[in-house]
């Protein structure tokens, strides 16, 4: 048996057992009465005639019940727990997963809110080494949530309220669920500080209780020890209908029409029929039933394949605004019921060339249907009034083609040949004969776009700064960088179109017309895009160091600071929904964040999870309480114990 709080006990008793001995110790006080004749009260006589306040404790059964009473009491007090288990102190890491299928209702309740209620009934059945306790040493716990990242709540420690203070501090997320990191983080906790001859940790592995529902997205990447792990699998429900893809876009020949494209899966067992309903800034546009098959089991496959259907629409807006897709199935799952995507204005572009001539160039850019396309050459582009070319200038985009003007206003830039002046790029030497080795086709601005057959005569070793982004590589040096500096973005190309083969491959115009629409994508002024769960949201081209407000789908007017570089960098999207930045004077900035991860909306809980081709299997039984808490049976006694002592006061009162 262990005593959570014995000193408490005794600093009461110190107090309350004198006070009610003495009681007993006190005379009782009598009242002065004017009688005729003392003759019969003798003993009243005798009791004035004792000066001392105290007299002798005579045995009293009420005295003894009332002390049995107020020991149970003072026995509560104390917090005395049997222990069912008899064992010496271990060390425990609580892994809690938060990601989105944790949010899933059952039974009135989430997955997130039982795996913390049985995280809390296994803190309170670990060991502590109390004042009375025989115990060699406490358990000692460490607390982490994770879901596309680890967060550690609580470091280890054997004080079971701060372990559930942490417990209760997690908060829901609708990420993926990654556990490499957790077990990474929580190993690195747990190792000891202190080591032995053979380098071997002085103290035993941390024991991993992990509770989730198995839907984690790195179980090869995780490696246990096979008894280092216990895991408690949360949830029952399998059934649920998700939202798996979405997408809005304006029409490249009608800039006013818009074409929205959506997925939903059924990961039940059986065939629904539901309504997907499609909302332009809140206001319902259309309705369609559809049915959605069942879901199909695979023998490859440790999970069954959700049954899909393509859902379609087509609709004028002229205007920008937030489109709404959203299934009105019931399940137990809302984060994946809808899908938002910000639509910008129709808008084409406005393009500057700065060259003395290159009509290979010039033709390219023709063949990328722009609003306007200006030529200028380098010596009048330097003459300009830089006032001109603020942020809210007409020209989306400028093209340097082999210019170093001296000075560049805000703007999103492709260059061609040497990189600007005072953007931290350098040019070491001039290279010659160079080869494509390397690029990314997964890019926007690679996209479809083979670069196998590229050959530069000429060409540049540019020296980047850490944060560019490399596109492309040459054998020697890169090809294709893209970069931002001061609110601008450019886009390099470190070597001149003229003296390479490029202009005669048909990825020339391809990456002409990626680049023309990723940088115009870029323009701060129409800045607004969809996200994943988790991404940042990421603006540039803004004022340096301007505080900005930001409204989320669980938060309202946060701040955030833009950076000295001009950008704002705002990471907290951990939730579906639609977020407005407000940048003062400028229009407010939507961005729509949606989950669309197949993974996280088929809820069907995983009673196995393979860690790197270890089998952990689920507990059998949710946890359960080890230690039984004595005090409720002591509040019983001392209230039985009051009663008796009732009767017997009121049975020597009648006699």
């Amino acid at each position: 048996m262990q005593w959570l709080t014995p000193l408490t006990a005794l600093y009461a008793a110190a107090v309350a057992v004198p006070l009610l001995l003495l009681l007993y110790f006190l005379k009782l006080k009598r009242r002065q009465v004017v009688v005729s004749s003392t003759l019969l009260w003798k003993r009243a006589v005798q009791d004035l005639q004792v000066n001392a306040p105290f007299q002798r404790l005579r045995r009293n059964i009420l005295l003894l019940l009332q002390l049995l009473a107020l020991l149970a009491i003072l026995l509560c007090l104390a917090g005395p727990i049997l222990s069912l288990t008899a064992r010496a102190g271990r060390r425990y890491v609580i892994l809690i997963d938060r990601s989105a299928s944790m949010n899933a209702m059952e039974g009135g309740t989430s997955r997130l809110e039982e795996a913390k209620k049985q995280a809390k009934i296994f803190v309170e059945s670990l060991r502590n080494k109390t004042f009375f306790s025989l115990a060699a040493s406490s358990d000692q716990t460490m607390v982490i949530a994770f879901d596309t990242h680890a967060k550690v709540m609580c470091n280890f420690t054997s004080d079971k309220p701060k372990l559930d203070g942490a417990i209760d501090a997690i908060t829901p997320s609708d990420g993926d669920s990654y556990l490499a990191e957790a077990v990474v983080v929580a190993q690195a906790f747990a190792q000891s500080p202190g080591v032995e001859a053979d380098f071997q940790s002085a103290e035993e592995p941390a024991h991993l209780v992990l509770f989730s529902d198995g839907r984690i997205g790195d179980l090869d990447q995780v490696v246990v020890a096979s008894d280092e792990m216990v895991f408690h699998c949360i949830g029952q429900s399998a059934e649920n209908v998700a939202l798996t893809a979405m997408q809005a876009k304006r029409s490249y020949e009608n800039p006013e029409q818009v074409d929205v494209f959506a997925t939903v899966a059924n990961y039940g067992a059986s065939p629904v029929t539901c309504d997907v309903q499609l909302s332009v800034n809140a206001d319902v546009r259309a309705l369609k039933s559809v049915t959605i098959p069942a879901k199909s089991a695979e023998n490859s496959s440790e999970d069954s394949v959700p049954g899909k259907v393509a859902v379609s629409f087509t609709l004028d807006q002229p205007d920008a605004g937030v489109v709404e897709v959203r299934h009105l199935h019931s399940d137990p799952l809302g984060s994946d019921d809808a899908a938002w995507a910000v639509l910008p204005p129709p808008k084409r572009l406005s393009v500057l060339l700065v060259t003395d001539e290159n009509p290979v160039l010039e033709s390219a850019l023709k063949a990328c249907s722009l609003e306007r396309l200006d030529l200028m050459s380098g010596s009048q582009f330097d003459a300009n009034d830089r006032s001109d070319f603020s942020i809210e200038q007409s020209y989306d985009i400028i093209i340097l083609d082999n210019h170093l003007p001296a000075r560049l206003p805000k703007c999103r830039y492709l260059v061609f040949g040497p990189p600007p002046a005072g953007i931290d790029v350098s040019v070491s030497q001039q290279l010659k004969n160079q080869v494509m080795v390397d690029w990314r086709p997964r890019h926007a601005v690679l996209k479809y776009v083979n670069l196998a057959n590229l050959f530069a005569a000429k060409s540049l070793r540019m020296d980047l700064p850490r944060d560019a982004e490399v596109l492309a590589e040459f054998n020697e040096s890169p090809a294709l960088a893209l970069l931002r500096r001061k609110g601008s973005v450019f886009l390099l190309a470190g070597f001149d179109v003229l003296e390479s083969n490029w202009p005669f491959e048909p990825s020339f115009v391809l990456f002409c017309y990626n680049a023309i629409h990723f940088l115009g994508g870029q323009v701060g002024r129409h800045e607004q895009t969809s996200l994943n769960v988790g991404e940042p949201i990421v603006v540039e081209g803004v004022t340096p160091e301007t505080e900005a407000r930001i409204d989320g789908p669980y938060f309202s007017d946060t701040p955030v600071m833009s950076s000295s570089a001009g950008s704002i960098h705002f990471p907290g999207t951990s939730r579906t929904g639609v977020y407005n930045l407000r940048i003062p004077e400028k229009p407010p900035r939507l961005f729509g964040v949606n989950l669309l991860d197949q993974n996280e909306s088929g809820i069907e809980p995983r009673r196995q999870i393979v860690l790197a081709g270890q089998a952990v299997e689920a507990e059998q039984q949710a946890v359960s309480r080890a230690n039984m808490p004595l005090w409720p049976f002591l509040v019983g006694l001392a209230l039985m114990l009051a009663c008796v002592e009732w009767l017997v006061y009121n049975l020597k009162v009648k006699i």
